[in-house]
């Protein structure tokens, strides 16, 4: 098949979603078929094709929803001459999608929607935008959601829409399943015997960050070390050590050498180390769709606590590999943490090593049957074969 995947931006920029769309895209070269992926220039990007994917960037600014700029009118047109079998979408409420939404009846491939999760679905900003919508997501051949009851399905249900399918996310096989080469304490000097909590985000002010490191300083939690991954971390780290109360937590910790809390960036073989060597991870994220940290954690053996959000509660629920924190909703959507029962649910789960290891190993066992990469994209395949039948 000669596939299109259209995501907002592709590698080196890092995210989720970008994850899934190298993930996918690649391992469906590696079963035979031609891909490329429309995105996002990028000036670290000095490719054309990586791993078998043939990359086409487009140098458009911002998220438009109109196609007013020659490089915005460049894409449009691309998209009503290309000749393909599928073109996928992934995500929505940014250009790469939106551009192409009043063009959909006229593109001549089979057409796929991944939604993602809807985020501005609340958003008074985007009240027309989805009025619209209701319109648009008819004219998909089919609409793929990673959840069964989450605001993107719900919304398609809503609406009429019956052209649907569920394939879940999920971790590769080939990154988790060999041994690690990299020992993360000894590279990050942290002691042998501190408890090590991760949580893997980028500093996007969504995550949890700060709602996390005030529980683990607060935490009954000693001789421990709180490692955050994240990309735009030096911000992040700077606003933290001037923050009043987090500076001092951060300073009694330091004198008694009970906590430590280490902010970074780093590859992807030393971030898959991490996950494998954690203890446990810590996600009280405010909003996601369907959190791939959470089939990672699967994949590595590794508990988790996170907050209701995304879908977050079925992961649990099919995975057996983690607790999910308490948790309220604002009117945009956005979760927040309990911070006292959050406390409570740490201490817990850090004094639980029963619990830690019977969630990691029956997780691990059930990623391995149903959510690794290798087997979600023949999902993908599966469909794709269907829909040009």
């Amino acid at each position: 098949m000669k596939i299109y995947h259209c995501v907002e931006s592709y590698y080196p920029a890092v995210g989720g979603m970008q994850e899934v769309v190298k993930q996918l895209s690649e391992r469906l070269v590696k079963l035979g078929h031609d891909v490329t992926v429309l995105t996002r220039f990028h000036q670290e990007r000095n490719f054309k094709e990586l791993n078998g994917v043939k990359v086409l960037a487009f140098n458009v600014i911002g998220n438009p929803k109109a196609a007013t700029t020659d490089e915005e009118k460049n894409y449009v047109k691309f998209l009503l001459e290309l000749k393909s079998d599928i073109i996928t979408f992934f995500a929505a409420q940014h250009w790469a999608t939106d551009l192409a939404l009043v063009h959909l009846k006229r593109i001549q491939a089979k057409k796929v929607s991944v939604p993602t999760g809807y985020s501005g679905l609340y958003w008074p900003e985007f009240k027309q935008y989805f009025i619209d919508m209701k319109k648009y997501i008819h004219d998909y051949d089919m609409n793929v959601y990673l959840s069964d009851n989450y605001r993107d399905i719900n919304f398609a249900r809503e609406n009429g829409v019956k052209n649907t399918i569920l394939i879940a996310n999920g971790a590769a096989a080939d990154e988790f399943l060999p041994e690690s080469k990299i020992d993360v304490r000894k590279q990050l000097k942290i002691p042998q015997d501190h408890f090590l909590l991760l949580h893997v985000g980028s500093y996007t002010g969504w995550k949890g960050h700060k709602e996390a490191i005030e529980v683990f300083f607060r935490s009954e939690i000693r001789n421990a070390t709180f490692l955050l991954i994240g990309n735009n971390y030096e911000y992040f780290k700077r606003q933290f050590i001037k923050h009043p109360k987090f500076a001092l937590l951060w300073f009694m910790h330091k004198l008694k050498g009970s906590k430590k809390v280490v902010f970074n960036y780093f590859p992807r073989d030393f971030t898959v180390s991490a996950y494998k060597q954690a203890d446990l991870f810590f996600f009280p994220s405010n909003i996601e769709c369907s959190p791939i940290v959470l089939f990672e954690c699967a994949a590595a053996k590794l508990p988790f606590l996170a907050t209701d959000v995304g879908n977050s509660i079925e992961i649990a629920e099919w995975t057996k590999g983690g607790v999910i924190l308490k948790t309220s909703k604002d009117e945009a959507g956005f979760s927040h943490m309990d911070i006292e029962e959050g406390i409570k649910s740490l201490n817990e789960m850090y004094k639980n090593q029963k619990l830690r290891l019977e969630l990691a190993q029956q997780a691990h066992a059930i990623w391995k049957e149903k959510y690794s990469w290798e087997i979600i994209t023949k999902n993908y395949e599966n469909l794709y074969l269907s829909l040009i039948k």
